[in-house]
C-alpha cells in the first residue's frame, strides 16, 4: 500500500504559521441521496430538481451562526452541477460573494436535465501566523475544500505553511478511488483520501470537493473532537447539510440534526441513466492506520491482575517511570496545543476551564511549564452559588496552590457569577448549542460551559499574596484548554465505581471502553459548539493520540484502583501525576461533574421541578427537554 506523508521527527522543532478553525458548512440542493450503502435498510432521499423547495432555514441563518464564533474571516462558493446530453455530469464553480439563497428556491429543470448546486461556507478563526487565508479553498484544478481544525503530527508542515494549504495541496494529489483496497484500480502509486485522512494527528472536521471525480469527501476524526452535525433530506427539508452549528430555529424541530458518526465518507455524484436525475451515493470508509484503529478499538493489554500483582504492585522505580511517561505525554500535548503567533495577541492567549480539581489544576500547571513566562494565565470558573458553589471553593484553593508553586507566573481566577433565572435568552442561546442533545444534563454543562467560554467576571487584586477589591475583567483568551477524556481514560465516573462492584476488573474496563467510544456523541461535539460560539477554540490535552495510546499501555489496576475510596483510587496515576508537579492539594480532591461543582443542577433542578427531590424522583438529569 503507498503511504501518504508521514510524521517527521522534525515536526516537533518547526513553528507552523497557522492553522485555521471556526465552522464550515455544505448545502446540497437538487440531488437525490442514496444512502443504500450506509444505511441497507434506508430507502432513497430525495432533493429533486423541480420539486417544491421546503427549506426550514437559509444559508444565512447558518452563516449568523457562524458568524457568532468571532470568524477573522467567513467565504463562500458554490457549485452547479449538470448531465449533458450523454449523461455526463458537468460542473461550474461560482464566484465569491455571488450566493443568494431564499427560503424557497427550486432548482431548474431544463430540456429534461437537471441541475444540482452545492454552497460551500467556511469561518476561518485564525490563531497563528501574519498572513490570512480564507475559506473555502479553491485550486487550478476545480477542487474545493473547507476545514475546522488543527494538525498536531502525522503530515509534515514547514514552518511558513498553512494546515489548510498543505492539506489541500496533499488532497488533490491522492486518487480518485473510492475504496481504500484501491491496488487493483489504482497503479499510479498516489494514497486514497481515507489513506491521506488516517494519518492526521489532531482535532478535525472538513468537506472536500474532488473535481475530477465528482466526489464530496467529509468527515470529523476519529474521536469527534470538532463538531459536524448531519441533516439527511427529509419532508421537512429536502437538501443534504453538514454543518459546524445549527440556527436557532432548528431547535423546535426534533430529529433534525445528529452528531455525524466519527470517520471518512464520500458522496460520489452522478446522472442516472434511467432519468437523468443527479445522484449522490453515500459510502462509508474504514481508517486506513492500524495504530489508529487500536485506539478507537480501545483494547487495553493489561485488565484483569493476578492476585501477586495486587499485592507485589510494582516497584517504587516502576510506578515512577510510568508516571514519568505519562506526564511527559500530557505535557507534550499541551505544548502542541499552546503553539501560537505572538502577533496581535492579548497578555493571556490560554486559558483553562478551571473548577481547581484534579484535571485542570494538572492542565494549568503544565500550561505554565509551556508557556512563556510573559503572559498571563486566565482561569475561568462558573459558579451559581457565589464563592460558595464547590468549584469556587476548590478554584480559590487552586490558584492559591499555583502562585505557591509559581510565584512568577500572575494567575488570573476569573469568577464568573450567574443566576440561573436571568439567563432566559441566553438559555434559548446554548438549546441551539447542544441540539440534537436534549436533556437538562446537557443543558446545564452546556450553559457552565458557554458562560466560562465568555469568560465575561470578575478577578481579585492581589496585594502582598492577599486577594482584595475585585475588578470587573474579561478574558480575550482565544485558546481554551479543557479537561475532557480524564474521567472517561482513568475511572473517575461515580458509574465506573458502580460497574467495579458489580463485575470487577473487566467490568470496569468495558464500561471506560464504552465511555471512550461513545465521547463523540454525548460529549464532544455539544461541548466544542458551547465554547466555539464565543469565539475560543477548546482544545482537549487529555484526548492526544498518544497520550490515548501510553494510558493504554498501562496496566488498569495501575489507572484506577476502586477498591480504595473516593480521591485516592479514582485516577489514580493522575494524582501521582499531580504530586510530580507539586499539586499535593489537588491530588487528593474527589471527582465533582461542572453541573454539581458549579451548582446550576441544583437551580435547575429547583427552577424545573421545585426542589431537588423532586427531580431526583423524576430523573431530572435524564429528562428530555420541551423546546423553550
Amino acid at each position: 500500500m503507498s503511504k501518504p506523508p508521514s510524521s517527521s521527527l522534525g515536526f516537533r522543532q518547526r513553528r507552523k504559521e497557522h492553522q485555521d478553525m471556526c465552522g464550515i458548512l455544505i448545502i446540497i440542493s437538487g440531488v437525490r441521496i442514496d444512502l443504500s450503502s450506509l444505511l441497507p435498510d434506508s430507502t432513497i432521499c430525495s432533493s429533486l430538481s423541480g420539486e417544491t423547495a421546503n427549506f426550514l432555514f437559509s444559508v444565512d441563518d447558518i452563516k449568523a451562526a457562524l458568524r457568532r464564533r468571532g470568524p477573522d474571516s467567513l467565504g463562500s462558493k458554490s457549485i452547479f452541477l449538470h448531465a449533458d446530453e450523454e449523461r455526463t455530469l458537468q460542473s461550474s464553480v461560482e464566484e465569491e460573494n455571488a450566493i443568494e439563497e431564499s427560503h424557497f428556491i427550486d432548482i431548474p429543470v431544463l430540456n429534461n436535465t437537471s441541475f444540482g448546486k452545492l454552497i460551500f461556507v467556511g469561518a476561518t478563526l485564525q490563531l497563528r501566523g501574519v498572513y490570512p487565508i480564507t475559506q473555502p479553498l479553491v485550486d487550478k484544478s476545480g477542487n474545493i475544500l473547507i476545514y475546522n481544525g488543527e494538525v498536531f503530527g502525522g503530515i509534515e508542515l514547514n514552518s511558513d505553511t498553512n494546515d489548510t494549504e498543505v492539506l489541500m495541496k496533499s488532497l488533490k494529489e491522492c486518487c480518485n478511488c473510492l475504496s481504500h483496497e484501491h491496488e487493483d484500480t489504482c497503479r499510479n502509486g498516489k494514497y486514497s483520501v481515507p489513506e491521506f485522512l488516517s494519518k492526521i494527528k489532531g482535532p478535525w472536521a472538513l468537506i472536500y470537493w474532488q473535481e475530477n471525480s465528482k466526489t464530496i469527501w467529509f468527515g470529523r476524526d476519529a474521536f469527534g473532537r470538532r463538531s459536524l452535525l448531519v441533516h439527511w433530506p427529509s419532508i421537512k427539508d429536502l437538501r443534504f447539510m453538514l454543518s459546524s452549528v445549527s440556527p436557532p430555529s432548528a431547535i423546535d424541530e426534533l430529529n433534525f440534526w445528529e452528531e455525524l458518526p466519527c470517520g471518512v465518507y464520500s458522496m460520489a455524484m452522478s446522472a442516472s441513466k434511467m432519468d437523468g436525475n443527479l445522484v449522490g451515493e453515500v459510502k462509508r470508509h474504514n481508517w486506513t492506520d492500524p495504530l489508529l484503529e487500536e485506539l478507537i478499538e480501545w483494547e487495553r493489554t493489561f485488565v484483569e491482575p493476578k492476585p501477586e500483582d495486587l499485592t507485589k504492585m510494582f516497584s517504587s522505580e516502576q510506578r515512577g517511570h510510568l508516571h514519568q511517561k505519562v506526564l511527559a505525554a500530557l505535557k507534550e500535548s499541551v505544548r502542541r496545543r499552546t503553539i501560537f503567533s505572538e502577533i496581535h495577541l492579548s497578555s493571556s492567549p490560554v486559558a483553562v476551564l478551571f473548577s481547581g480539581g484534579l484535571d485542570s489544576m494538572i492542565l494549568a500547571a503544565l500550561l505554565d511549564q509551556c508557556l512563556d513566562s510573559k503572559f498571563e494565565i486566565d482561569l475561568l470558573n462558573v459558579s451559581f452559588d457565589g464563592e460558595l458553589a464547590p468549584d469556587r471553593i476548590s478554584a480559590m484553593a487552586g490558584v492559591k496552590e499555583l502562585r505557591k508553586i509559581v510565584p512568577l507566573r500572575r494567575w488570573n481566577l476569573v469568577e464568573i457569577d450567574a443566576e440561573l433565572s436571568k439567563l432566559t435568552t441566553e438559555t434559548k442561546r446554548v438549546l441551539s448549542l447542544i441540539y440534537p442533545s436534549n436533556t437538562y444534563m446537557d443543558l446545564n454543562i452546556g450553559i457552565a460551559l458557554w458562560l466560562a467560554a465568555g469568560g465575561d467576571g470578575c478577578v481579585s487584586e492581589e496585594i502582598n499574596g492577599n486577594n482584595h477589591s475585585k475588578i470587573k475583567y474579561k478574558s480575550d483568551s482565544r485558546i481554551l484548554l479543557v479537561g475532557s477524556g480524564a474521567d472517561e481514560q482513568c475511572g473517575g465516573y461515580g458509574r465506573h465505581r458502580t460497574k467495579f462492584r458489580e463485575s470487577s476488573w473487566g467490568g470496569l474496563n468495558e464500561e471506560m471502553k464504552l465511555d471512550m467510544q461513545r465521547i463523540w456523541k454525548r460529549n464532544l461535539g455539544r461541548d466544542d459548539r458551547c465554547i466555539a460560539d464565543n469565539g475560543k477554540e477548546a482544545r482537549f490535552p487529555f484526548l492526544d493520540e498518544n497520550v490515548i495510546r501510553i494510558l493504554l499501555d498501562i496496566p488498569l489496576w495501575e489507572i484506577a484502583d476502586l477498591r480504595q475510596p473516593s480521591g485516592v483510587g479514582d485516577k489514580k496515576i493522575l494524582r501521582e501525576v499531580a504530586r510530580m508537579l507539586h499539586l499535593n492539594t489537588a491530588a487528593v480532591l474527589p471527582k465533582r461533574a461542572i453541573q454539581f461543582g458549579s451548582r446550576i443542577a441544583r437551580e435547575s433542578n429547583r427552577k424545573n421541578y421545585g426542589s431537588n427531590r423532586a427531580a431526583n424522583q423524576a430523573s431530572a438529569g435524564s429528562a428530555f427537554i420541551h423546546p423553550i
